[in-house]
């Protein structure tokens, strides 16, 4: 088995989303369930031994619209939030992360010999990350505090603008390239992030938006979870030239398992084989090299392949691409040691 640490997922958002219901977040995590993707039960069957936890605010305006005749769909870019109820949200979602460490359910980490401390125990080791920052005030004061709550990766943008970026849509065909960037406040975010030690992840920004943290950030590029835009023209995959960024800064881009982001047709289909996962690990390998590919699921997030159907079944991507002559080295970096490579650099940790 290959320990796979990985590099985006909405657990928290799940379970927040459960406990308005009146479930325990915490019981449900370490005693496991049947809806979702992520336990600690399910996560430990398939190897997965962590990953970037992100806090989500939902957007309730949001609709997604169906495929025409030719499968083409373009849904508007969702309505941005306003701070206060987001505050209150992300609050809520970190309170449940600092539960989970509290009650044994998961380390929180904020240092890579963490993160291996809890690969070698059987602990989830749990990173918290921000996924887009409406909870954040142009005074970046809330920063410090998620900051000191152990929050060491942000997204400034999900798909949807904010008062730091623009974010991309859920459309295809179409480019990344769909709007503005960085804003004034968005640029101070990133040099922000860059003196504390926080990843910066573009896996929702424009691709304008790319190239101005490329301009402006210290840290290796880094897309969480995000795919080949030459196989699949979703908006919110990459193009050659962001890969191309990405390789020479020494970044990474964490597969996707999200079927609309992998399949040819970007068709919401379960039925979606691992061969197609292989296609874009493929492309990405031969675009960028080995050191620069990761794994990024989007578990709780989207839509995956029937063959994973939860993180239990990670160890079935390892196997194909296993199968299609990938090395136990090659496995290694993918599922996890190109990951700690790129936090140790953002996080200013010592080689």
């Amino acid at each position: 088995m290959q320990p796979v640490f990985d590099g985006h997922n909405d657990v928290l958002y799940r379970l927040w989303k459960h406990s308005k219901d009146g479930a325990d977040p915490v019981q449900e995590f370490i005693e496991g369930t049947t809806s979702g993707h992520i336990d600690k039960i399910r996560a430990l069957k398939g190897g997965l031994i962590g990953g970037l936890c992100a806090i989500y605010v939902p957007s309730g305006d949001l609709a997604f619209k169906a495929p025409d005749a030719n499968g083409h769909y373009s849904t508007p870019l969702a309505a941005p939030l306003e701070r206060a109820p987001s505050l209150d949200i992300a609050l809520e979602m970190a309170s449940i992360a600092l539960k989970l460490q509290r009650f044994g359910g998961w380390k929180l980490c904020r240092s890579t010999a963490e993160i291996t401390e809890c690969m070698q125990k059987d602990m989830f080791a749990a990173v918290l990350h921000m996924e887009g920052c409406e909870a954040i005030g142009a005074d970046l004061a809330a920063l410090d505090v998620f900051y000191a709550a152990g929050l060491r990766s942000l997204g400034p943008v999900w798909s949807r603008n904010n008062i730091f970026a623009h974010g991309v849509p859920f459309a295809y065909p179409m480019s990344p390239d769909t709007g503005p960037g960085l804003t004034a406040i968005g640029e101070e975010l990133v040099k922000t992030c860059n003196r504390l030690g926080i990843l910066i992840d573009l896996a929702h920004i424009t691709e304008r938006g790319f190239w101005d943290v490329a301009r402006i950030s210290d840290q290796p590029l880094v897309a969480s979870h995000s795919n080949v835009h030459a196989l699949t023209p979703v908006a919110r995959n990459l193009t050659d030239k962001q890969f191309d960024a990405i390789r020479e800064s020494k970044g990474l881009v964490g597969l996707n398992y999200a079927v609309a982001m992998l399949r040819p047709d970007a068709r919401e289909n379960a039925d979606t084989p691992l061969i197609d996962m292989v296609r874009h690990i493929n492309y990405m390998v031969n675009r960028m090299g080995i050191d620069c590919v990761a794994l990024g699921s989007d578990f709780d997030g989207a839509k995956i392949p029937g063959e994973i159907t939860d993180a239990s079944g990670n160890q079935n991507l390892v196997m194909a691409l296993r199968d299609a002559g990938y090395s136990e080295d090659d496995l290694a970096k993918i599922c996890r040691e190109n990951w700690l490579r790129v936090l140790r650099s953002a996080w200013h940790e010592e080689n």
